[in-house]
């Protein structure tokens, strides 16, 4: 555990001294030690204000947030200060009504003022470190208090103060507040990992020694500069690893573990090669944060190895800086140095922390309040932002018509374009963290029934689906069939099934007429896509029940090897017809040719009639056979307003889909501006065709998608 500095000042002018001499002389900083003298408060002995002022100091914050320290400190304040200082004042303030508020009411009641704490912090982010150091302090002299205070303490510490170091990436005093809270709330676990760690102190200590000579070595034989370090052991993170991975403590990959420190990023991995090279690496135990940062933008790689004597060693790489950043968070980065502007990213990190301390019901619990505090910020989030500054986050892969159903039910269903950073793109982009989005919305509230299709890829988080499924269900009976229909209609259009019989359908959906088939499409709880792939699944033979045992030996059968079955004879040779090109689910007959075995064709296909009107005796009943990894030739047509890069969209598009092309085609018609395209191409199923055109279908330009009727 860290500890307390060894050589403290206990006198403001001594720690001033510190300082150096162009900070100690700063007015603002120097009135405010100057009036404390003159007017303490009388619970904030100067040793105490010297200490968090110490604490602050190895955070590097600037000298306005030392100076408004002191002034809380202070029992009586100026009212003619700097509105900067009186914010960093009042939100110290506020922070302690609102632990005392916790202190009496626990988890029951307080969330308001919780709430009103955390948004204080917002106004001014550099309160939170005030806080942090506060706490940090009260924690190290809580061994005095009585046993109800401290652990009172310490549970405050784990519910707030280390969640919101985490959040802010404030390592350096993250552990110490975890391990002070974990020996106050379990001392006995405490005690057991402590003891455990300091039995093995001599033998660990040598082994890294021993660790750091060979590794630098190596290092250096290969030209990259570094400073290594054995990683202090944090006890609650030992514990917690042990109790989640239900191991003791040997088996702990990190017990034993070093820093090594580079100059860049190209460097990092050029030292993982090396510790690779050196020890082998235990699978499964590397993470790359530096490609995927945390999301409080830790960035480090870490990885295990087996090490001399066939101990396990933890090796963390990283540069200087994330080692800075590791240490201090966005205090690293800090927007207020000596009034210095602050970066994109360090803004965007205080408007997320902003969002998720705002974003919480006025009737919400403090348990479930905590419960946010405490949940890490993953990688699977982006940050966005609204004209007006606000932030929305949503979960990666969403919508900017995800972001407007987000931002208020009705912006969503007004929704009728997006701008991205100003550019009007369609509304299945999907932005990334940083960008500005504004919705261009429509007068009245008019969602589209295609926006929850999922292979439209309109909407992507239940939480809006929902939303465009309610509205619709808000409207009467008779417009959801009429709705559902047509969206049915314009699919079977689509893969060349306008004749195909839906009654079986209802009941694989648990529903009892087509009608409601209708309505359950209409409002979204039934896609298009899957009538496509109940009609093939309905259309297939089904398997043959399996013959009773007898004490005879049963025959072997050979197993027909095509994929069409061909009733009343043996097994001829097949081919799919190319004027009308059947796939599975198609209803189907056959023709038998001169030479060529049976010609498969789709029923009531023009060129087949012609063909059984000539010779009706030809004609023969077959059916779809039982092999499902066979592929099937048909052709799709794809008309849109031609642009650069149409072709080569539409390609991708089908390749997404896994078909395979086999022949294309196109045709511009100048006057109108238009191309037509002819795809021949193999596909599985109906499933399988209906995705494609739905992908093609959503491409910009793209007039219609369909399959060819011959």
């Amino acid at each position: 555990m860290q500890q307390t500095p060894a050589a403290v000042p206990d006198n403001l002018e001594a720690w001033l001294a510190t300082l150096g001499p162009e900070r100690a002389q700063d007015p603002g900083l120097r009135a405010a030690c100057d009036h404390y003298r003159q007017a303490p408060r009388t619970d904030r002995p100067e040793a105490q204000l010297v200490a968090v002022l110490g604490i602050l100091q190895q955070l590097g914050v600037d000298t306005e947030t030392l100076a408004a320290t002191a002034w809380h400190a202070c029992a009586q304040i100026p009212d003619k200060l700097p509105q900067r200082l009186r914010a960093l004042i009042e939100g110290q303030n506020e922070a302690q009504r609102v632990w005392s508020l916790y202190a009496e009411r626990g988890t029951s009641g307080g969330a308001e003022g919780l709430r009103r704490l955390l948004l204080a912090i917002i106004k001014d982010l550099r309160v939170v470190f005030v806080l942090l150091s506060e706490q940090l302090l009260r924690l190290r002299q809580a061994s005095q208090l009585p046993e109800s205070e401290r652990r009172a303490a310490a549970q405050l510490t784990a519910d707030i103060h280390a969640p919101l170091a985490n959040r802010l990436g404030v390592w350096q005093v993250k552990w110490e507040l975890e391990d002070w809270s974990f020996r106050y709330l379990q001392p006995e676990q405490y005690r057991r990992i402590a003891k455990a760690l300091d039995e093995r102190r001599g033998d660990r200590e040598h082994f890294i020694v021993r660790v750091k000579a060979d590794l630098l070595k190596e290092l250096n034989a290969q030209g990259i500069q570094a400073d290594i370090a054995g990683r202090p052991k944090h006890i609650y993170s030992i514990w917690r690893k042990m109790s989640k991975k239900q191991v003791d403590l040997d088996q702990l990959y990190d017990v034993r573990a070093v820093r090594v420190i580079v100059q860049d990023v190209p460097t990092c991995y050029a030292a993982l090669g090396v510790v690779h090279a050196l020890w082998p690496p235990i699978p499964g135990e590397f993470d790359d944060y530096i490609a995927r940062p945390k999301g409080n933008n830790y960035r480090s790689l870490h990885t295990a190895v087996i090490g001399p004597d066939g101990k396990a060693l933890e090796v963390q790489i990283r540069t200087l800086e994330m080692h800075e950043h590791a240490e201090l968070g966005v205090a690293a980065h800090w927007r207020y140095k000596e009034g210095g502007a602050g970066d994109a990213a360090f803004e965007r990190k205080i408007a997320g922390l902003r969002q998720m301390l705002e974003a919480k019901a006025d009737t919400e619990s403090d348990a479930a309040l905590l419960a946010g505090l405490q949940t890490d910020v993953v990688d699977d989030r982006v940050y966005l932002l609204t004209p007006q500054g606000k932030v929305v986050d949503l979960p990666r892969g969403a919508t900017v018509l995800d972001f407007a159903y987000h931002v208020h039910t009705e912006v969503g269903h007004r929704c009728r374009g997006a701008k991205i950073n100003g550019r009007l793109l369609p509304l299945e982009s999907t932005p990334t963290s940083g960008d500005v989005i504004e919705i261009v919305t429509a007068k009245v509230s008019e969602p589209r029934r295609d926006w929850v299709i999922a292979a439209n890829h309109f909407l992507t988080t239940p939480r809006a689906k929902e939303k465009v499924r309610a509205y619709f269900r808000k409207l009467d009976h008779e417009r959801n069939v009429v709705a559902g229909r047509e969206l049915v209609e314009k699919e079977l259009k689509r893969i060349a099934m306008s004749d195909a019989d839906l009654s079986a359908l209802p009941a694989r959906f648990n529903l009892k007429t087509v009608d409601e088939l209708y309505v359950a499409i209409g409002i979204g709880e039934v896609t298009t896509g899957q009538i496509a792939r109940g009609l093939h699944e309905l259309t297939q033979p089904k398997a043959p029940a399996k013959p009773e045992m007898s004490a005879e030996p049963p025959r072997i059968k050979r197993r027909d090897k095509d994929a069409i079955t061909i009733e009343g004879i043996g097994n001829l040779l097949t081919q799919m017809a190319r004027c009308c090109q059947p796939i599975p689910g198609d209803p189907i007959v056959g023709y038998l040719t001169r030479g060529k075995g049976v010609s498969i064709h789709r029923a009531g296909c023009a060129s087949y009639q012609a063909l059984i009107e000539r010779d009706p005796d030809r004609r023969i009943d077959v059916s779809w056979g039982q092999r499902p990894e066979f592929s099937y030739e048909v052709e799709i047509l794809v008309r849109g307003y031609d642009r650069k890069g149409l072709l080569k969209d539409v390609s991708s598009a089908i390749s997404a889909a896994d078909a395979h092309v086999i022949a294309a085609s196109t045709r511009l018609d100048a006057d109108h501006g238009t191309a037509e395209m002819h795809f021949a191409v193999r596909v599985n199923d109906f499933a399988q065709l209906s995705g494609l055109l739905n992908k093609v279908a959503g491409l910009p330009n793209v007039i219609e998608a369909r399959r060819k009727a011959k």
